[in-house]
Order: C-alpha cells, then sequence, then structure tokens
C-alpha cells in the first residue's frame, strides 16, 4: 500500500450499512461519491442519468468505454478519489466486465488498478445474519430501502412478495448471506487483497468512528470526519425485533 490510492472499493453485501457509510463519505466533500455503478439492475437508471445513449451491453466495448468513463466522474464526484460500492451479487459480472476491459493481467486486483489506477479497498461485514435477513426482507417487502433521519424516503422501489413474517424466506436469504460472506475473503485472498475490515455493529454504534478510520486507511485526513452526521436513519423498529424473536424461538437458533 505504498502507492497513494486514486481510488476504494467499499466491498459487502445487502443491509450491511453501505448507504450509511457511503453517504458520509460523500458528505465529507473530499472522498469520492460512492455507489453500486456495477450494479446490474442499476445500469440502464445510471445510463439514463448520465445522457449514455448506447444500448447497455456490457460486452460492447465502445459503450463500456463510454460508461466508464461516465461512472468516474460520477464516483469522483469533483474530488481526488474515485469511490465504488461493490455488493457480493455483482462481483462476479464485474469482474468479468473488468476482464474484458484489461486482458492479460494476472488478477482481480491488477484489473481495479488498471482500471481505476492504484486502489484500497474495504469490506463491511454485518455479524447478526438473521437481523440482516430480516432487514433485507422487510424492504423487499414494503419497498422501503432506506429513510433519511427526517423518516422520509431516501430509497423507495416497487414492493415485492407479500407482506408478513416468512420463516422459509427468512432461511433461504440467511443461507445466501451467509455464502455471500464466504466468498469475499477467499476473493481477497486469491486476488491478495488486504482490505481494512469493518463492521456493522461498530458502524452502527460509532458511524463517525468508522468513517474516521476509512478515510485514514484511503489517504484521507481522518479529521474530515468531524462534524459529519449520518444522513440515514435505522429502519428496524419492534416488528423487525419480533420477528427475529419468533424465528429464534421457532428454529431453535441463538
Amino acid at each position: 500500500m505504498t502507492d497513494k490510492p486514486q481510488a476504494y472499493v467499499l466491498c459487502s453485501n445487502p443491509r450491511s450499512g453501505t448507504t450509511l457509510l457511503c453517504n458520509m463519505l460523500t458528505q465529507t466533500g473530499v472522498a469520492g461519491r460512492p455507489d453500486s455503478f456495477f450494479g446490474a439492475q442499476h445500469l440502464a437508471d445510471w445510463c439514463a442519468e448520465w445522457g449514455i445513449a448506447e444500448a447497455v451491453d456490457p460486452t460492447d466495448a465502445r459503450f463500456t468505454e463510454e460508461y466508464f468513463a461516465a461512472m468516474r466522474r460520477e464516483g469522483q464526484g469533483g474530488t481526488a478519489l474515485f469511490g465504488l460500492r461493490l455488493m457480493g451479487p455483482d462481483l462476479g459480472s464485474a469482474c468479468a466486465w473488468l476482464g474484458r476491459r484489461h486482458p492479460g493481467l494476472p488478477d482481480d486486483a491488477a484489473r481495479f488498478a488498471a482500471a481505476f489506477g492504484p486502489v484500497r479497498f474495504l469490506y463491511l461485514r454485518r455479524a447478526d445474519k438473521l437481523a440482516e435477513a430480516v432487514s433485507w426482507l422487510r424492504a423487499e417487502q414494503s419497498g422501503l430501502w432506506h429513510s433519511r433521519p427526517d423518516g422520509s424516503a431516501l430509497e423507495e422501489l416497487p414492493p415485492a412478495g407479500t407482506p408478513g413474517y416468512d420463516a422459509a424466506a427468512l432461511t433461504r436469504r440467511i443461507a445466501e448471506l451467509q455464502a455471500l460472506d464466504t466468498a469475499w475473503p477467499a476473493w481477497f485472498d486469491t486476488n491478495g487483497i488486504a482490505p481494512l475490515r469493518l463492521n456493522y455493529e461498530d458502524l452502527s454504534k460509532a458511524p463517525q468512528k468508522t468513517l474516521s478510520q476509512v478515510l485514514a486507511f484511503i489517504g484521507v485526513d481522518p479529521g474530515c470526519a468531524a462534524n459529519i452526521a449520518p444522513g440515514t436513519r435505522k429502519l428496524a423498529d419492534a416488528t423487525s425485533a419480533a420477528w427475529i424473536a419468533r424465528y429464534k424461538a421457532e428454529t431453535g437458533r441463538a
């Protein structure tokens, strides 16, 4: 990690606090504007926002160059650093895309560096898989993924699925999250990446402290974390707690 970073990648999985951290990084005004630019479900929306008229086709070289240039501008947000959020479900497609753009390089770490310059990786993990699964399922069912501190919707999508407690769905989500949690460390090891390891529980309790750690790791004055307030509000409530207690009682899980 001798080269001064020009970019950072926040690696994580759904409902692990990435929106909170990305929002605070953006607020500093010196650490880019990280978002899920490789999210397959978001590509068309990004293209519309950035005025890219080409058909969305990550296998097309012309589209790729136009998209990457716009992604770089958006992720820098007028700062010297490019920020990227990369979620576990998008890891494979992102690496394949980078592989097509930068063939012949030895590994994914080298491809990220070729695309974005010297890069640092962060790994944000949530230890409580049941709470993570409950958060994920409730967001899908309600369509409310994130809210502002005043309670207004920050990110809202059409609801999916029948609202209500669903033990089978929670079990599936837990298994999926566990698999994603296993995949990240394996990918880091394969590519010789030593990320800054963070956890949701610490971020939730002391967001400014976590932000300070991140800024220091990506080469920014950690003092820039001062006076940065969380721009999101926790969605967990009494219903979330009731689902967790019921699932534990029904399955015998601690």
